[in-house]
């Protein structure tokens, strides 16, 4: 039996067949592409529509990217200590959820990692010659979340001297919700909106069904469950998995996704993650801090009644959890 997330809100009124144009849109951002669909109200051009998305897309780029030298972050990066860096209101907003993110997990989920991502060759530099040691990777560990200080009324952050900031396990999940906020104010009503994998959908599609997406699973998974489909009306979607950017050496696969407290890519046997959320913020950096929570991924996520589907590698093959929080959906 195909088994299906629903949210609550879903009503037979938010299920009637809509009226409008069909358009499936997409563009260039942050090293992957946006892409939507949605229906359209008379009076709104395809133009308008891709030039609000990218717009918002641009508007994360221009403040939150480790690979654009003039962004934000990258000035906060480089600055002096104990100087007090520019910030726009997005990164304000991004770098507050993402402190909520890093207490609530005890630092699996940690902003300050820019030095790490590099040194395992995730980051702008490439790939690594050789990885490091791990008494260099301790060293780097040191710079936490809690060394930043914000003065949101001036809008500045304080470096408080080498602590360089990375936001990759969060900035497209804002992405898609600043998208989703512009393509309100346009008057879209119904929509699908994907950047890099992170989704959100509104409304329904023209024949009233919703934005049903398919959760991806580890390539060669062979689990007993079918496949979770997610009806993604008012909510987001986010989904990590340890075959993604990973790299091979001495014998052992590195994922991209660095466990703060270790210095090191996770090492546990968690090969996916998927978190469901009302705002795709919240969904990225929560499946990031799953990832990275290893042993203890369940019980976070319990803790704190998150929607998640966690995929654990087993000697025999792949077992998969879903969240209490997660059942409650299951139709």
């Amino acid at each position: 039996m195909r088994r299906v997330a629903i949210p609550t809100t879903l009503t037979p009124e938010s299920t009637r067949p809509r009226e409008g144009r069909r358009v499936a849109l997409e563009g260039p951002t942050m090293g992957v592409a946006w892409t939507l669909q949605a229906l359209v109200p008379p009076g709104v051009s395809d133009a308008a529509i891709a030039t609000a998305v990218q717009a918002s897309c641009d508007s994360v780029v221009a403040e939150m990217s480790t690979w654009e030298p003039a962004s934000d972050l990258c000035r906060f990066n480089r600055a002096p200590a104990g100087t007090w860096s520019p910030a726009g209101a997005h990164l304000m907003t991004v770098l507050r959820a993402a402190a909520q993110v890093a207490d609530e997990s005890g630092g699996a989920f940690d902003p300050t990692i820019g030095d790490l991502v590099d040194a395992w060759g995730f980051g702008p530099p490439g790939p690594v010659a050789r990885l490091p040691e791990p008494e260099a990777s301790q060293s780097l560990a040191k710079a936490t979340w809690r060394s930043i200080k914000l003065d949101e009324a001036l809008g500045l952050i304080r470096q408080p001297g080498g602590v360089r900031l990375d936001l990759c396990g969060i900035a497209k999940g804002y992405g898609v919700d600043l998208a989703a906020q512009a393509l309100r104010a346009l008057g879209l009503r119904d929509f699908l909106i994907e950047i890099g994998g992170e989704l959100r959908g509104e409304g329904v599609k023209g024949d009233g069904e919703p934005w049903w997406v398919e959760v991806e699973r580890p390539p060669g998974a062979s689990l007993p469950e079918e496949p979770l489909l997610v009806a993604l009306h008012g909510l987001s979607i986010a989904s990590s998995g340890d075959w993604r950017r990973a790299f091979t050496a001495g014998g052992r696969s590195y994922s991209h996704t660095i466990d703060p407290r270790a210095g090191a890519p996770v090492a546990g046997d968690i090969a996916a993650a998927t978190v469901i959320h009302e705002d795709c913020m919240m969904a990225d950096a929560y499946c990031t801090a799953l990832i990275a929570s290893a042993d203890e991924a369940e019980s976070f996520a319990s803790r704190h009644d998150l929607a998640a589907l966690i995929v654990r590698r087993e000697a025999r093959g792949f077992r998969e959890h879903a969240t209490p929080a997660l059942e409650r959906l299951l139709a």
